[in-house]
């Protein structure tokens, strides 16, 4: 049985690439960080700031999120959307994130 410390690399391996779909799916409407974070967490994805936060810049430098500050409150928050880049994006994983899924019940079954 593997230890904890095993597992939990496994499973932070596992969720990584989940994390980049989980934000542009939640990103077709704007949404700050700290927002981003709490909405990844209800719906299931545990992810932290310090690697939220580098995460959104690099799709913003690749071209698959946009960014627009809102000073309207007192505290300026940075918005992020997915650009039609990244929905397109966005469509093609989670088209072969159903292929993976319905190819790992297959293995299930066969055992």
């Amino acid at each position: 049985m593997l230890n904890e410390e095993a597992l939990a690399t496994h499973r932070q391996e596992l969720r990584r690439g989940t994390i980049v779909l989980a934000c542009l799916l939640l990103l077709s409407r704007p949404n700050y960080g700290y927002a981003l974070l709490d909405a990844l967490e209800k719906s299931g994805f545990e992810v932290d700031a310090n690697t939220l936060y580098p995460l959104l810049r690099r799709l913003e430098k690749q071209g698959l999120l946009t960014s627009e500050w809102n000073t309207d409150d007192s505290r300026p928050r940075k918005f992020y959307t997915t650009s039609k880049e990244g929905a397109a994006l966005a469509d093609t994983l989670k088209r072969d994130w159903h292929d993976l899924d319905t190819a790992l019940l297959s293995l299930k079954d066969d055992s």
